[in-house]
């Protein structure tokens, strides 16, 4: 449904290094920069997350990334707390949701709870 989605952090660079670090097993990547300084993170040249200086502290949100693969859910959940994320539930199954839901959550730089998600069996 969605081609991309924005929203503010803090502070731009340590955000932009955190999820350039958390995303980059999911072969994620930075983009582009805005003409007003904001980021476009992707893959394969389409920028589908921007992130841009806020002069408030953004509401925390709840954003999940598709992963191809366990072993992907598995290394952004390592990846992202290298990069100083908070454990929010590490990678598993979450048969509450669906038999094949694997995925890991952290908490992000401004309180964003940030997910790898795979839906298909191993």
């Amino acid at each position: 449904m969605f081609d991309h989605l924005g929203f503010g952090v803090r502070d731009l660079q340590a955000s932009t290094d955190f999820f350039l670090a958390a995303l980059a097993p999911l072969r994620v990547g930075l983009v582009m920069r805005g003409p007003d300084g904001s980021v476009g993170l992707g893959r394969d040249g389409k920028p589908s997350l921007w992130l841009y200086e806020s002069g408030t502290a953004p509401a925390p949100l709840h954003i999940a990334f598709v992963a191809e693969s366990r072993a992907q859910v598995d290394a952004f959940h390592a990846a992202a707390l290298a990069a100083g994320a908070r454990d929010n539930g590490g990678p598993g199954l979450r048969p509450h949701y669906h038999p094949n839901y694997y995925a890991a959550f952290v908490i992000g730089p401004d309180g964003h709870n940030v997910e790898a998600v795979i839906h298909r069996p191993s």
